[in-house]
């Protein structure tokens, strides 16, 4: 799912191409990426843009006439800019926005079609889509503080709740507390003052250091290669590779369709977390360190007589 670094760069480049052009028309190619109805989306076209905006994880056109486009890309949704009037890809592609110098188009790569587009009209309906959760780059320490002791969670489930923390998701969660060096099952009611400050640096370098590194690989071209897997990350998709720091094996846990990636020598202390259907299946077979996991690596395989 494209999250804070991935979004703000979206915004950025779409800010230079489609402020001050006009909205000429809107083609669909699946009519159920369109969550509202009034007003009804043909009143967008003919509109100006005049601002584009985030609001957590979504993107805001602002057009003439107070109406707002929200887009949520969901997971597999994905923007692209390409010459005007091409046509709507095949299975992928959602709708088409043609501008008078080209066409915003948007995509999603699966089946599920969970990205969502709304045309609202009015401020005040564009804040409904707002879950509240604090913009931690334009935070100070103890509002982080604050919001990271409403509720006592796991410190990924905390970061990853829009209500918390706003525009971060399963990839950048990962790569904050390797950062930070922090447990993703601690909970947040455990942390020390020292490891709150930790974690609030953590969270705004990576999320700032990640947003400049997508804007210098995007350059002048429109952001084409936004995934939740990069090479350059420390840990998240990285399962039994290396970790960059430390060099040890990358662990994970699986909960539900999320996946969560750690290194256990950098942030558990050497103990590996029980993943829920694997580590019960394997019961007393499941090791508890990366000593154990590392031993049992090293095994000689028995082979067949």
């Amino acid at each position: 799912m494209p999250e804070y670094p991935d979004v703000v760069v979206y915004v950025e480049h779409l800010r230079r191409r489609l402020i001050g052009h006009v909205l000429e028309k809107i083609r669909l190619g699946s009519p159920f990426v369109v969550r509202s109805a009034d007003p009804p989306l043909r009143h967008a076209e003919g509109k100006r843009v005049l601002a584009v905006s985030r609001l957590g994880k979504r993107i805001i056109l602002e057009l003439e006439g107070d109406l707002f486009l929200v887009f949520h890309l969901m997971i597999a949704g994905r923007l692209h800019w390409v010459e005007r009037g091409k046509k709507v890809p095949g299975w992928r592609g959602l709708a088409a926005f043609d501008f008078d110098d080209g066409t915003l188009s948007l995509t999603e790569a699966s089946s599920k079609k969970r990205a969502s587009l709304h045309l609202v009209r009015g401020r005040d309906q564009v804040s409904a889509f707002d879950r509240g959760g604090l913009e931690v780059v334009d935070a100070d320490a103890s509002s982080f503080r604050a919001t990271l002791s409403r509720e006592n969670h796991t410190l990924k489930r905390a970061l990853t709740d829009p209500r918390l923390f706003s525009g971060i998701g399963n990839a950048y969660s990962d790569e904050i507390l390797h950062r930070a060096k922090l447990s993703p099952v601690k909970l947040t009611a455990q942390l020390t003052s020292e490891e709150q400050q930790r974690l609030y640096l953590a969270t705004r370098e990576t999320l700032l250091d990640w947003a400049e590194r997508l804007r210098r690989e995007a350059g002048e071209d429109f952001p084409e290669h936004v995934t939740a897997f990069r090479k350059e990350m420390a840990v998240h998709g990285k399962f039994r590779q290396p970790c960059p720091v430390c060099g040890a094996s990358v662990q994970r846990i699986v909960h539900a369709e999320n996946e969560t990636n750690y290194c256990p020598r950098c942030q558990t202390g050497g103990r590996l977390l029980a993943d829920r259907s694997l580590s019960k299946l394997l019961k007393d077979d499941w090791p508890r360190t990366i000593e154990e996991l590392e031993e049992r690596a090293n095994r000689p395989r028995a082979t067949a007589p």
